[in-house]
């Protein structure tokens, strides 16, 4: 998710520390663009971008394999796409739910190989605190939810799967320099917006540009859980602006954690 919003501006501020970036993004034209406007305006030629559609665990495996081919590190990887909008992917899944979790969940899963082989290494989820309206229904994980609002719904119940994915990793993790945070990075005026109701647009796009955070100010928070120093043994911790905050009761649930990573490896056939 680096060629728009919060994800450019964190590829950007990684460039100009001179970090070799990929952008794996879905489209080809914003992700080149992306990347060139980068290398342009960091001097940076190690910026490139990989074609990676979240929605199609296919192209998760496919990118995966690409990138373990030609990249012999690995030390940081940011989960940071996000959709607001409904629908159904190719893999039968609701849209928020794959994009935003299962498929940072797989990508995850087949590149923590390399991520291990090259710790210390860091992995970031991009939550949200929308993460306290999550319901997990784990007998019926990955289809959309019923009610009045079922795409904010879905929305929400796939932010508390990123808090929870990135505990348990933690956990997991222990003993192998691998860390990982959930990061929510404030309310930022993004591209996610676009996919809000038609009757709501005239309400929150000018609230948007009134009251929340430009891309830049959004991935600081982001940029500091991939960057400071000392931040190892909050591994699995949630962070905002202020530093590491507990989440909602239920982003804090082991029990609901564990079963939702159980479910998570069934859903994605590992």
């Amino acid at each position: 998710g680096g060629s728009s919003g919060i994800g450019a501006a964190t590829a950007l501020e990684l460039a100009r520390c001179g970090a070799r970036v990929i952008l794996a993004t879905r489209s080809a034209r914003r992700g080149e663009a992306a990347a060139s406007r980068i290398r342009r305006e960091t001097g940076n030629n190690e910026v490139l971008f990989m074609h990676l559609d979240l929605a199609s665990l296919r192209s998760v495996r496919a990118f995966a394999s690409t990138f373990l081919h030609q990249e012999p590190h690995l030390h940081l990887l940011i989960n940071n796409a996000g959709v607001s909008a409904g629908g159904t992917t190719e893999d039968g899944f609701s849209l928020p739910f794959q994009v935003n979790h299962l498929g940072h969940f797989l990508l995850t899963q087949l590149l923590l190989e390399r991520l291990r082989s090259c710790a210390p290494s860091r992995v970031l989820i991009v939550a949200s605190s929308a993460h306290c309206a999550g319901r997990l229904r784990l007998e019926s994980l990955g289809r959309p939810p019923s009610g009045l609002f079922p795409t904010f719904q879905d929305y929400c119940d796939s932010k508390l799967a990123n808090v929870l994915h990135a505990r348990e990793l933690a956990t997991r993790e222990q003993g192998t320099r691998v860390t990982c945070y959930a990061v929510h990075p404030g309310f930022v005026n993004t591209s996610l917006f676009r996919h809000a109701p038609l009757w709501l647009k005239p309400l929150l796009l000018p609230l948007a540009w009134l009251l929340f955070l430009d891309a830049s100010e959004g991935a600081q928070v982001v940029l500091d859980c991939a960057t400071q120093e000392g931040l190892e043994p909050l591994s699995g911790r949630y962070f905002t602006d202020c530093g590491p905050q507990l989440p909602w009761p239920a982003g804090r649930d082991d029990r609901l954690a564990r079963a939702l990573w159980e479910g998570s490896e069934r859903l994605v056939g590992l």
